[in-house]
């Protein structure tokens, strides 16, 4: 147990002594005056049978609610192509609790990024700010989630949101369609600040300097349960993950030639279809 705790969440010298490699690297490689390039920079990397003490998890039981939300490891499953995971997982109800009358809305479950700590150069953040996007690779239901980033905005509540938008879900392709895993990109600029749920206006710019943590809500009070599949986060400019994905388009394209055909190239799908499969990595 004590081990585990350790690599996941080190002590204060530890915390120092990796911020001091991370920051001396990028005066190595000259990071700050060419930028990183197509070199990703993880965030969360769920490979370890103790990565859910990366995350807490929240729900509206802490107010009386009855939804729940966990998170579990999944080890790697070569014969699904399944890779290690977290599977955040739960029941979302709407129901009110029963003696707590002050308590008028329920349904909500989430899960986000520990604090990172203190280290000897003070409090530690993600500087996400030489990247265009955030990364992730899921496996979804379907259900309506959210990716939530929050700063160190003079408003300790405010929250960025953008909604996390799927096309291999869970029954895209049909109620027998078991999804795919999937590598969503979202631009920084395109997330939505917000405060308890609501739109903050005006709105301003996200603080990409000071990134305090990152997670998933689902807010859609939609009650039953829910599963989501999350490899992982990084902050990246898409270069790596834009070739990945045109080489599984063309070994889609190679296989669909394989298949026999009456006159139409089956599994091509129309331009529009194939244009629309490129969407999946925005």
């Amino acid at each position: 147990m004590f081990p585990s705790m350790r690599r996941h969440a080190p002590g204060f010298l530890q915390r120092s002594l990796d911020e001091f490699k991370r920051q001396a690297n990028i005066a190595i490689t000259l990071e700050g005056v060419h930028g990183p390039g197509d070199k990703p920079y993880h965030l969360l990397k769920f490979s370890e049978p103790d990565s859910p003490s990366l995350c807490k998890t929240m729900a509206d039981r802490s107010v009386g609610g009855y939804s729940t939300s966990d998170l579990t490891y999944r080890a790697p499953d070569p014969a699904s192509s399944s890779p290690a995971h977290l599977l955040w997982h739960g029941n979302i109800s709407t129901k009110l609790p029963e003696k707590n009358a002050s308590i008028q809305r329920t349904g909500y479950a989430a899960f986000r990024s520990q604090d990172r700590g203190m280290s000897l150069m003070g409090r530690l953040f993600w500087n996400i700010d030489p990247y265009m996007y955030l990364a992730l690779r899921v496996k979804s239901d379907g259900r309506k989630y959210y990716v939530n980033v929050q700063t160190d905005s003079i408003v300790e509540t405010d929250i960025h949101q953008h909604r996390l938008y799927t096309k291999r879900h869970r029954g895209a392709n049909g109620p027998d369609d078991p999804g795919e895993w999937e590598t969503i990109m979202i631009k920084w600029h395109e997330f939505v600040r917000t405060n308890h749920g609501t739109v903050v206006e005006p709105q301003s710019e996200m603080l990409r300097e000071k990134v305090k943590s990152i997670g998933i809500g689902l807010i859609d009070r939609v009650e039953g349960p829910f599963a989501l599949g999350i490899q992982g986060f990084w902050a990246t400019n898409g270069g790596l993950e834009r070739k990945a994905a045109k080489g599984q388009r063309e070994r889609e394209l190679e296989e669909a030639a394989k298949e026999p055909s009456s006159g139409i190239n089956k599994g091509m799908g129309t331009p529009s279809e194939t244009n629309r499969s490129e969407d999946a990595i925005t």
